[in-house]
C-alpha cells in the first residue's frame, strides 16, 4: 500500500469488529500541536535500554601473542581472554617489570 493512503476495504482475515475498533478519526492540527515527546510528557515511562555502562570499560585491541601462550590460555576453555587480562592485571599490580 502506498504511503499516506488509507485502506478503505477490509481484508478477509480481519473481523469486522476489529476493523471497526481501529478506525480512528484523523488527528486535527490543534491536537498535533499539543503533542509532546514521551520524555517530556511522561518521563517515568522512559527506561534505559541495553547493558549498563561499566565503571571500568575494556578496550578492544589487536595483540600478538606467542603460539604456545595462546594455546595454553585457549586450552583452559571459555573465558580464556578474561584470564589473560587477569594475569596481566596481577603483573601490573605486583609492580613486576622486566
Amino acid at each position: 500500500m502506498a504511503e499516506g493512503r488509507k485502506r478503505t476495504t477490509k481484508p478477509a482475515h480481519v473481523s469486522q469488529a476489529d476493523w471497526d475498533a481501529v478506525d480512528s478519526p484523523p488527528l486535527s492540527d490543534e491536537f498535533l500541536a499539543k503533542m509532546r515527546p514521551v520524555k517530556e510528557a511522561a518521563p517515568e515511562l522512559i527506561r534505559k535500554r541495553g547493558r549498563p555502562k561499566s565503571d571500568a570499560p575494556k578496550e578492544a585491541i589487536k595483540l600478538r601473542l606467542s603460539q604456545d601462550v595462546l594455546a595454553y590460555f585457549r586450552s583452559t576453555g571459555p573465558g580464556w581472554q578474561t584470564r589473560i587480562d587477569e594475569t596481566l592485571r596481577k603483573v601490573v599490580k605486583g609492580g613486576k617489570r622486566q
